[in-house]
């Protein structure tokens, strides 16, 4: 039976859905799973981790580890693996896993592949699948390694309803700070809106809002939803976003249950970060916008007509 080593994904003390994600695919390929949390304070999401899915929960817990570090990070998680006797190591997609998972790689001896969609077990044989080319095409990919290391693309696994775990703890000792690089503090988004990998609704706004006043009057549909609120690169080049809210190939990758595109025609380059998306919904007044071949649901129309129409209709909705 293939073992599968789980990297938790915890932000500010909360244990994100990506790692219940992962575990339920660990399951569904018929292997053994274990998890992985690193941080501190971390007592409270012990249950949390079994009921996700996990059998054993490899726990490093120590004030020095609050803030992300890739190398003290990167040894709990070869640690843990080494005393779980892991095949694959799955880390999701994040900023932290993209950081650590190579070292975790070198220092294991093992293959790395970055943003997989599905992994496929032959017997003893793995193999993944993975979007290349501007997700243009997918690649399969035969490991011939003893151990994969991977982080896998948002959205790629779903949570499985009533899968459930075994409370076993491991608690792994403090690894030796990292004196090469020290982390003194992070600094979270000033403007305190929603982050749009967390955001179970994310509305994006392209070159069709024009300017700064069709910029403010779809952030207002984002603020009526409470859904982060991300760009076209074209609005990021234009200087009316900033450049952490591009969703795209050289942006971020988001996969929320929706995903509103205002004003977007829908380059590949933009499709290959939001394609993951439960529902799409596109506005452009142009019928043959690329973006409606994706979309679940289309308006043809100018979207400051739409717009407005929208958030009338939502705040009926709610009232």
């Amino acid at each position: 039976m293939a073992k599968v080593l789980v990297i938790a994904d915890i932000k500010q003390g909360a244990l994100k859905g990506s790692t219940a994600e992962l575990l339920s695919k660990a399951k569904a390929i018929g292997a053994e799973a274990a998890v992985v949390a690193i941080g501190s304070n971390l007592e409270a999401l012990i249950p949390e981790l079994a009921n996700a899915g996990s059998d054993t929960q490899y726990i490093a817990d120590d004030p020095g580890l609050e803030l992300f570090s890739a190398g003290p990070y990167a040894s709990c998680v070869v640690d843990a693996a080494n005393q779980f006797g892991a095949d694959l190591i799955w880390f999701s997609f994040s900023e932290s896993g993209k950081a650590a998972s190579p070292r975790v790689a070198a220092q294991l001896g093992a293959a790395c592949a970055t943003e997989i969609t599905d992994v496929i077990l032959n017997g003893d044989q793995v193999e993944i699948i993975r979007p290349a080319i501007a997700n243009k095409v997918k690649q399969r990919v035969k490991i011939n390694a003893e151990r994969l290391v991977a982080v896998v693309r948002a959205g790629a696994f779903e949570a499985t309803e009533g899968i459930s775990g075994t409370e076993n703890v491991v608690r792994l000792a403090t690894p030796a700070a990292d004196v090469k690089a020290v982390i003194k503090e992070l600094i979270s988004d000033a403007t305190g809106e929603i982050d749009l990998a967390d955001a179970d609704i994310v509305i994006s706004v392209g070159r069709g809002a024009k300017d700064q006043t069709g910029v403010d009057l779809i952030r207002a549909l984002a603020d009526d939803l409470g859904a982060g609120f991300g760009s076209s690169r074209a609005m990021v080049d234009g200087g009316f976003m900033a450049h952490n809210k591009q969703v795209g190939q050289t942006g971020k990758i988001v996969a929320p249950t929706l995903y509103m595109a205002m004003g977007i025609s829908g380059a590949i380059q933009h499709l290959a970060g939001m394609n993951g998306s439960k529902v799409i919904l596109a506005v452009n007044k142009d019928p043959e916008a690329p973006i409606f071949n994706v979309a679940d649901y289309g308006i043809v129309g100018d979207l400051f007509e739409v717009v407005p129409l929208l958030r009338e209709e939502i705040k009926k909705i709610r009232s």
